[in-house]
């Protein structure tokens, strides 16, 4: 079984390294991280990734993933990146993602009619691709399997392994990564974050936000 992991420059390491890390302990799967060519990627805080093939390269993969991140304004432009998506998704057993890849995969019209979730502060323009949204940390539809911000991804990877392997491996490969969350604030969510803390959050990213929704206007205008 192959598990492809597609990177682009500026994604949020953690929405990969986190499935990731669970991904790499299931036992008889290959994990590709696949990428536009060969030369190493850096993620928004700068930690360097190395792809294991490219989008021409890579193998027919079992499972396909995107992450997401700053990085998603040029992902979703990416025609080469979209083409590989929609490629590989023809073949793929289940197309996934983490926090705002759900965009990415919305962008390569392949979230149409299904339901998904994002980042909090995203889900509104999940919704634009014609996604039925749904503000959970993990939503199964078919063989659509998305995860909702950063570290949402360690459950939804769980999630997964459950899916493939069972729910006491799972539980297991859980135990071994001693994943057992202990925040030392009630703030991961806007619904337990107090109103304050929320609109402060809103209002440093509203722009980028705006930025984001007049793009995803103009792709869903273009693919009609």
């Amino acid at each position: 079984m192959i598990i492809g992991m597609v990177i682009f420059p500026e994604l949020t390491q953690l929405d990969l390294t986190g499935p990731y890390e669970v991904f790499v302990r299931l036992p008889g799967v290959k994990v590709l991280l696949i990428a536009e060519n060969a030369e190493p990627v850096k993620s928004d805080g700068g930690l360097m990734l190395t792809p294991n093939v490219t989008f021409d390269t890579s193998p027919q993969v079992d499972i396909l993933f995107v992450p997401g991140g700053k990085g998603v304004f040029a992902a979703m432009q990416n025609t080469k990146l979209l083409n590989c998506l929609q490629q590989q998704a023809k073949d793929a057993r289940y197309i996934t993602s983490v926090c705002t890849g759900s965009l990415v995969l919305g962008a390569a019209g392949l979230l149409k009619g299904y339901k998904a979730t994002t980042h909090w502060l995203s889900l509104h323009l999940l919704s634009l691709f014609g996604v039925d949204i749904v503000e959970e940390r993990v939503v199964i539809d078919r063989n659509r399997i998305t995860g909702g911000g950063v570290t949402a991804g360690i459950d939804f990877g769980l999630y997964v392994a459950a899916i493939l392997f069972g729910e006491d491996f799972a539980k297991e490969v859980q135990l071994m990564m001693e994943y057992d969350p202990a925040p030392p604030f009630n703030a991961g969510s806007p619904k337990t974050a107090g109103k304050e803390i929320v609109e402060r959050v809103i209002n440093a990213r509203k722009d980028i936000q705006k930025e984001r929704e007049e793009l995803i206007k103009k792709i869903v205008l273009q693919n009609g």
